[in-house]
């Protein structure tokens, strides 16, 4: 079944779900420049805007510094390609479709990155408070401790569906991370900065001496929204992403095509 949105006209639509192929094909190139990306490999997903039940996604095959937003097919929950030029991997429909349908989330940022799988590798795998930026992450993190092998079901999705819930990260031991967000400028920094908070602490722990880890009630102070602040989270995460689209147009030029 259809399940299109009537809450936008066809005009606004039509510039939404352009915009939204020029953010993801952005964030594909920004996790090259970040080296945050396996070549052609891991997913990152967004609802088309207006729809529930149909998702953008860079076909199998291209790297992701190659990324156009012309180049991004359509898919649905079915894994049909409904639009565009090329192939949807196995693993982006059934880990993505599910993930999408079951929790909402708008945007899926699924990586194998570094140092973030590196402290999945650990046997306790656990990210610490011990700092600032990692504050912002610690309750909002789900664990799937039960690696399964290749995603090749729904079924799959549907298990790391119910262990993310309500999160904002999953982290998948032996395997990787995923985010989610409302926007790809949301999930982008949240997965930009979960690399770095997960770096900090594979350097802290090789120097072999005890984390000083926050106290419960300063990692929920901190992660409290202060309504002082002259940005809002919303805000920063706009004016980041804004910025790092800067940044691509003068060493990676080309997404927005």
């Amino acid at each position: 079944m259809n399940r299109s949105l009537t809450s936008l006209s066809p005009e606004t639509q039509a510039d939404a779900a352009w915009l939204a192929r020029v953010h993801l094909a952005a964030a594909n190139r920004l996790a090259v420049h970040d080296q945050l990306e396996e070549g052609i490999d891991n997913h990152f997903t967004m609802m088309v805007p207006g729809y529930e039940d149909r998702y953008l996604v860079l076909p199998f095959g291209r790297h992701w510094s190659e990324a156009r937003a012309s180049d991004l097919i359509v898919f649905d929950e079915r894994g049909q390609v409904l639009e565009g030029e090329g192939d949807l991997e196995l693993s982006a429909f059934c880990i993505h479709a599910p993930l999408h349908r079951i929790t909402g989330a708008k945007v899926i940022l699924h990586t194998h990155q570094t140092w973030a799988l590196a402290l999945n590798m650990l046997e306790d795998n656990r990210l610490l408070p011990c700092s600032q930026t990692a504050a912002f992450f610690t309750k909002n993190i789900a664990y799937d401790d039960g690696y399964t092998g290749l995603a090749d079901t729904l079924s799959e999705g549907e298990r790391l569906a119910a262990l993310i819930g309500d999160k904002q990260v999953l982290f998948m031991k032996n395997h990787g991370v995923l985010v989610v967000g409302d926007t790809v400028a949301q999930a982008y920094r949240r997965l930009y900065k979960l690399e770095r908070v997960c770096r900090a602490q594979i350097l802290a722990m090789s120097a072999g001496r005890p984390l000083s880890v926050l106290p419960d009630a300063l990692v929920d102070r901190v992660d409290t929204p202060n309504p002082k602040d002259s940005h809002s989270r919303a805000e920063r995460e706009r004016l980041y992403f804004e910025a790092m689209m800067r940044v691509l147009d003068r060493v990676m030029p080309g997404y927005a095509e």
